[in-house]
């Protein structure tokens, strides 16, 4: 299969998720199943088989070390889309942990909807702006597990 037949495909696949993400937060198959579990974990597997598919076709000088060492790596189609599935997984997971904490925190869906599309765009921005409102909402920082009050 080609590389950009399972970019494609994967680009797809989450769609329905974030749909739900939108449309139907509180369906118990929204965050119980779809958007936590299914999607991330067949992502999961497409990605870890794309890079054990193509350790053998690497580049030997791509890696991790460098700017430059990251574009040779990604030089190789199927790593390239092993990286846009990384993404696509891991966005996918943080949108889903901002609407079930948005419920848990009370905090009304309509201000979570344009952190869920800049999370599915842009990522860290859309993580960024939820992390702003829930801490303007409830008047406390969160760092890990401690409570920072806020004036």
């Amino acid at each position: 299969m080609s590389a950009d037949l399972i970019f494609s495909i994967c680009s797809n696949a989450v769609l329905p998720g974030w749909l739900l993400l939108v449309l139907l937060p509180r369906w118990k198959w929204t965050l119980g199943l779809i958007c936590t579990a299914i999607l991330p974990l067949v992502l999961g597997m497409v990605y870890v088989g794309l890079f054990l598919s193509q350790l053998g076709n690497m580049p030997q000088s791509g890696g991790f070390g460098s700017l430059d060492s990251i574009a040779i790596l990604f030089s190789n189609p199927y790593v390239l889309a092993a990286g846009w599935i990384h993404y696509l997984a891991f966005d996918l997971f943080v949108g889903a942990w901002e609407v079930h904490d948005s419920q848990q925190q009370g905090i009304s869906h309509w201000l979570v909807i344009p952190c869920l599309f800049l999370t599915l765009m842009l990522g860290p921005t859309g993580l960024a702006l939820y992390l702003i409102i829930r801490t303007v909402k409830s008047r406390r920082l969160i760092i890990y597990d401690q409570q920072i009050s806020t004036p």
